[in-house]
């Protein structure tokens, strides 16, 4: 489910509890207003309702996930925002995963996230 522009995140999150999309908005919300520990969660369930819808749709959990199919954008949004968190609470070795994962899924993703 994509997260239309001037969408409330939060309601959308309550009427749709798998959209990635919603708890990435949420989570970046979150981080704006300097509430990292509360964006690390909020990106760590749209993370895991990503890896879900993505599995259902026969992801093995290996293999790319393009940022250009626009259904994977929630996970991916999700997915950097987690690791954007767990760098700023200094926790490394997430960080670092979470980057790997972001990369190997799709290098277009960070570079569309950062732009």
């Amino acid at each position: 489910m994509l997260l239309a522009a001037g969408a409330d995140a939060s309601e959308v999150a309550a009427k749709h509890p798998t959209s990635s999309a919603a708890w990435a908005a949420l989570a970046d919300a979150a981080y704006d207003r300097g509430a990292v520990i509360e964006s690390y969660a909020y990106a760590r369930t749209g993370y895991h309702r990503g890896l879900d819808a993505l599995r259902r749709n026969g992801w093995k959990g290996f293999g790319p996930i393009p940022w250009a199919h626009q259904p994977n954008q929630g996970f991916l949004r999700a997915l950097y925002a987690l690791g954007r968190a767990a760098d700023t609470i200094e926790e490394a070795e997430e960080a670092q995963r979470i980057a790997t994962f972001l990369d190997d899924s799709d290098p277009a993703a960070r570079t569309a996230l950062q732009a």
